[in-house]
C-alpha cells in the first residue's frame, strides 16, 4: 500500500469551500501542514479536480468514489483509469453519501488491488466492517452516518464501536489498516480515536469548513504525534 499511516485523509466533499480553485488551495495547506508536522496527510477532492489539485501538491490525493466499470459506454461514472491518469492513489468507496452493493465494492477493491491502488472502504457498523475486511481491502473507516458532519465524535461518543470494529477487523484480515470518522473536529477526538487502536482518521467538514483549516490540521498532526 502506497499511502503511509497514520493518517489524516480529508474528505472535499462537494462543499463549495473546496471547490476548482479553493481545492487547490486546501491542499496546499495539507501540504504543508503535512510537511512541517510529519504526519502524512492524504486528500480526496472533486473527480474534477483531481488533476489540479495532483499537479500542485505532493501529497497522496484519493477519488471520492470510482464506479464499477471497465473502459467503454458508460456515460456519466467515473472510471478508475481516469482518476489513476490524472494523478490519485487510490479511493474511497462506499462513503454514507454513495452507498454501495457488496457485489459492486468488492469489484471495485479488486479492480484496485490490480491497479496497484489504495482501497479505503467506509462502513456504518463493526458488523458490516467484518464483512468488508474478507474483501481484502487496503484501508476500513467507520463512520456512523447519524453522526457524519454533526461535530459529535464518533471516537469518544462510540468507543465501544470503534474498538469492536478493529477487533473484527483484525481477526478476518490483520493486514487491513482500520481508521475511523465522522464528527471528529478536535485533535482530543484524533488522540481519542488512535487510543482505540485505529491508524488515523477520515475527516471532512471539520477541516473543509474550519475558520482556519490549516491550525485544525496542525492540532490533528500534533495529536498524531503525540499518541503514537
Amino acid at each position: 500500500m502506497n499511502l503511509k499511516v497514520p493518517v489524516i485523509i480529508v474528505n472535499y466533499k462537494t462543499y463549495s469551500e473546496a471547490t476548482g480553485k479553493k481545492a487547490v488551495k486546501l491542499s496546499k495547506t495539507a501540504e504543508a501542514v503535512s510537511l512541517e508536522s510529519g504526519v502524512n496527510i492524504c486528500v480526496a477532492p472533486q473527480a474534477a479536480d483531481i488533476a489540479s489539485v495532483c499537479d500542485a501538491v505532493s501529497i497522496p490525493v484519493l477519488a471520492q468514489h470510482i464506479d464499477p466499470i471497465v473502459p467503454g459506454s458508460s456515460t456519466g461514472h467515473i472510471l478508475l483509469e481516469s482518476v489513476k491518469e490524472a494523478g490519485a492513489v487510490g479511493a474511497l468507496i462506499n462513503h454514507a453519501e454513495r452507498q454501495l452493493k457488496l457485489c459492486d465494492i468488492e469489484a471495485i477493491v479488486a479492480r484496485i488491488r490490480k491497479a496497484g491502488m489504495v482501497s479505503v472502504v467506509c462502513t456504518s457498523n463493526a458488523a458490516v466492517s467484518e464483512a468488508a475486511a474478507a474483501l481484502k481491502p487496503d484501508i476500513i473507516s467507520l463512520e456512523p452516518p447519524e453522526l457524519i458532519g454533526t461535530g459529535i465524535p464518533v471516537s469518544k461518543t462510540k468507543p465501544d464501536a470503534v474498538t469492536q470494529m478493529v477487533t473484527l477487523v483484525k481477526h478476518v484480515n490483520p493486514y487491513v489498516v482500520t481508521l475511523c470518522g465522522a464528527g471528529i473536529t478536535k485533535g482530543e477526538d484524533v488522540a481519542a480515536a488512535l487510543k482505540l487502536g485505529t491508524m488515523g482518521v477520515l475527516v471532512a467538514s471539520g477541516i473543509v469548513k474550519a475558520k482556519d483549516p490549516r491550525k485544525v490540521l496542525m492540532e490533528f498532526s500534533e495529536a498524531i504525534s503525540e499518541t503514537m
